[in-house]
């Protein structure tokens, strides 16, 4: 097995993305958001996506282990409810045999053993009530933690109470990390390891409607070399309705910037990766448009969204004197890439000990939880009194077997541990879904951050390999190179 694999994410912007710089500047807007220092694109830091999944993944597992501790509580409390109507029969059984003995003579030693029948079914019963509450106990400490996965494993960490719990078995911990704090042991970097998100494909409006741009530079994050898009134009598919209802001229405007229109032969080859591959939306790739490398950053700052804001007075209610503000964000529809490195779990240690391999068990519940002591022979049947005698009455039905805490108070539910990068990768994509809902950076409360992810490859076997396109030339094809997919030794 490699030392690790590559996982690519696709995903697209719902509402506009603003990944602050952390400072107002002096320029168009005062609140800038980062960009790349070499080619001056706009950006989402690697450090920022591992802290938004960190905290989402801390935020799923806290999620379950609650339903968990909940479900064995529940658990807990039916097994207490079934000892109490075991110990109430005990005591009927135990007067049925009283009676019995009151009876005659004949039936005294039958009705003394009734009562002691009884006595041991009511015996079983306060043993089954007890396990129901070490049962219910047991689902409070699930997966063998009474510390929360979210907010403690979430976040630096640092905290005395509430940091990082630091085990091996912690799928939060080992995926991503934990920190040490001042005079303590060193700390963990965690196995999973992301790359900044790369704008891939961005909406531009046009005369004709929205298109999205994209350039060879960026296509080459998801295995496309691009060749021939080198002239100040842009570059649709052939036959394209952008292409033959485009303005005078044969051209037509990305933004306020107007370009010359040129074909790209092979656009469709372009597209039908994507939309196959990567999973990039019809409607998408249906608008694609090409520029070079050295234009693509002037179109993507001049059509970022910006907003303006201002601070109110609440005594007044009123904007406050000098608090106006603007900012800009990534607009919505904005399509995204970037990495993620899983290692490989089993070259690792922590605090010298390996990284759980497997499933990592939860504590079972006590012994007396998964199974109520049911009532001894003599206890399932008062014994009758000799012919004619007085008949003994019998223990009531609910004596027989005193009920059972239920299957779910004897076992808490797993999580996994993670044992390849395979696992690494999924404990990653539990993030998903929070960040279709709650979003990545500043705003997020003002209808800023949401991203959907598209496209999260389960295996690095799934990937393209590399394909060359020759934009402008109809007759050029294209060729095939296979691109690693895994690395180190096993």
């Amino acid at each position: 097995m490699a030392s690790y694999e590559k996982f690519i994410r696709i995903g697209i912007a719902l509402d506009p993305i603003h990944v602050g710089t952390g400072g107002a500047r002096i320029g168009r807007v005062d609140l800038t958001i980062v960009r790349d220092p070499v080619t001056q694109v706009p950006k989402i830091p690697g450090s920022s996506l591992a802290g938004v999944y960190r905290t989402y993944v801390a935020m799923h597992y806290e999620d379950q282990r609650q339903q968990q501790i909940q479900q064995a509580s529940q658990s807990g409390q039916q097994a207490s409810q079934s000892g109490q109507q075991a110990s109430q029969s005990g005591q009927q059984a135990s007067q049925s045999g009283q009676q019995a003995s009151q009876s005659g003579q004949q039936a005294s030693q039958s009705g003394q053993q009734a009562s002691q029948s009884g006595q041991q079914a009511s015996q079983s019963g306060q043993q089954a009530s007890q396990s129901g509450q070490q049962a219910s106990q047991s689902g409070q400490q699930f997966q063998g933690r009474q510390k929360p996965y979210y907010p403690d494993c979430a976040g630096l960490g640092l905290d005395a109470n509430r940091g990082h719990c630091r085990q091996p078995d912690c799928p939060v911990c080992t995926v991503f990390g934990f920190a040490s704090g001042a005079g303590q042991g060193g700390g963990f970097a965690g196995l999973a390891a992301f790359t900044d998100a790369h704008v891939l494909l961005f909406p531009v409006p046009t005369r004709q409607g929205p298109m999205w741009v994209s350039c060879p530079m960026v296509l080459r994050l998801v295995g496309l070399e691009v060749k021939g898009v080198e002239d100040n134009a842009v570059y649709l598919q052939s036959g394209s309705n952008n292409q033959t209802n485009n303005q005078t001229n044969n051209q037509i405007n990305l933004g306020w910037l107007l370009l010359p229109v040129k074909t790209c032969a092979q656009m469709n080859t372009i597209t039908s990766q994507l939309q196959k591959s990567w999973g990039i939306p019809d409607y998408i790739c249906n608008r694609l448009a090409l520029v070079p490398d050295r234009l693509f950053a002037h179109i993507v700052n001049s059509n970022l969204e910006v907003r303006t804001s201002v601070s109110i007075d609440p005594a007044t209610g009123a904007a406050e004197e000098g608090a106006l503000f603007s900012y800009e964000a990534l607009p919505r529809g904005t399509v995204l890439v970037w990495e993620i490195i899983a290692k490989n779990p089993a070259h690792f240690k922590i605090g010298g000990t390996p990284i759980t391999l497997g499933a990592a068990q939860a504590p079972t519940a006590p012994a007396g939880a998964a199974q109520a002591p049911t009532a001894s022979a003599g206890a399932a049947q008062a014994p009758t009194a000799p012919a004619g005698a007085a008949q003994a009455p019998t223990a009531p039905a609910g004596a027989t077997q005193a009920p059972t805490a239920s299957a779910g108070a004897a076992q808490a539910s797993t999580v996994s541990a993670v044992a390849n990068p395979a696992d690494v990768h999924d404990v990653t994509k539990q993030a998903h879904p929070y960040l279709e809902h709650l979003g990545i950076g500043g705003m997020g409360t003002r209808g800023m951050g949401r991203v959907k992810v598209i496209h999260a490859n389960q295996s690095p076997s799934n990937q393209t390999s590399n394909q060359t396109v020759q934009c402008n030339s109809a007759a050029a094809g294209q060729t095939t190179s296979s691109t690693s997919q895994g690395g180190g030794q096993p």
